[in-house]
């Protein structure tokens, strides 16, 4: 279930508001001992998050699927310079941050449990109430589970917009007479508060998992041009659906070439560098797709 980006909140009784969680989207399944945390674009994410699969495996229920955002708490907000840490290759590492910085799941759809594995096909008035039940009963006794809040109230909603940061980045306006709009944007809204920028591709990083046994894109990085006439790294997008991966790379890997980003890149020293953060594939500006 995606969410198609709209300028303001939608008004109606046919909505429910959440918040906007900033950290990792991720659907968790459990099937008896085998627990699977998969991204929005299909990457296993129990490798990185191995305190949650073993969270999991504590709940009472023995079958369940959930819909929910992974994040990293650093005191009274959401970290997501300390979530971003947790995607590391190093088996070692990704240890010891399971311990330093241990994730939290944050709960906001029911799509399956024993009693009833298509509970994804009924409209979210009757999953929401079955995710408030089942949150009651499993995870009191298991706080790395958190119940996302919701609300029917526009002006909570706004509230919340109004208030964004500290881990929350915006608000989810969810249709509540749908079923689970898996693969569509149709039954989910979100609207943040946000700056945009028109940035440079300076290169990419491939994704840590191969896809049919070759290797393709996991992110993009960028860049913005300075006074000093320089392309500076300024951040990466990782939205890149799963399909799209392979055609991505055929078009990129033709214009790996140095330098790719002229003034600061990615993997300068700063308190956020890891073995990871040096390997990227710059690109070169000197021609264009």
């Amino acid at each position: 279930m995606e969410a198609r980006s709209v300028d303001a909140i939608p008004r109606g009784p046919e909505w429910q508001y959440e918040p906007k969680w900033d950290g990792f989207r991720c659907l968790l399944s459990r099937q008896g001992n085998k627990v699977d945390l998969r991204s929005k674009s299909g990457e296993d994410l129990a490798r990185y998050f191995p305190e949650l699969a073993d969270a999991a495996l504590r709940l009472k229920a023995t079958v369940v699927r959930l819909d929910g955002e992974i994040v990293v708490s650093d005191g009274k907000a959401f970290s997501f310079d300390d979530l971003l840490q947790r995607i590391h290759p190093a088996a070692s590492r990704v240890k010891k941050l399971s311990q330093e910085t241990p994730a939290l799941y944050l709960a906001f759809d029911l799509l399956a449990t024993a009693d009833d594995k298509k509970l994804f096909a009924q409209p979210l008035r009757k999953r929401r109430p079955a995710l408030e039940a089942f949150a009651k009963s499993q995870f009191k006794s298991n706080p790395t589970f958190r119940l996302s809040p919701a609300t029917m109230s526009y002006a909570t909603a706004r509230k919340w917009l109004a208030q964004a940061g500290g881990g929350c980045d915006g608000v989810m306006a969810k249709r509540l007479d749908l079923p689970y709009q898996a693969g569509n944007r149709d039954g989910m809204q979100k609207i943040k508060n946000f700056r945009s920028a028109d940035c440079v591709v300076g290169g990419f990083r491939y994704a840590t998992s191969k896809l049919n046994g070759k290797k393709v894109v996991g992110s993009l990085l960028l860049g913005l041009y300075g006074d000093d006439g320089l392309l500076h790294h300024v951040g990466f997008t990782s939205a890149i659906k799963q399909q799209e991966k392979p055609a991505l790379t055929a078009k990129l890997e033709p214009l790996v070439a140095k330098p790719g980003f002229t003034g600061n890149a990615p993997g300068g020293p700063s308190r956020w560098s890891t073995d990871r953060s040096a390997q990227w594939c710059p690109r070169t500006s000197e021609r264009w797709p």
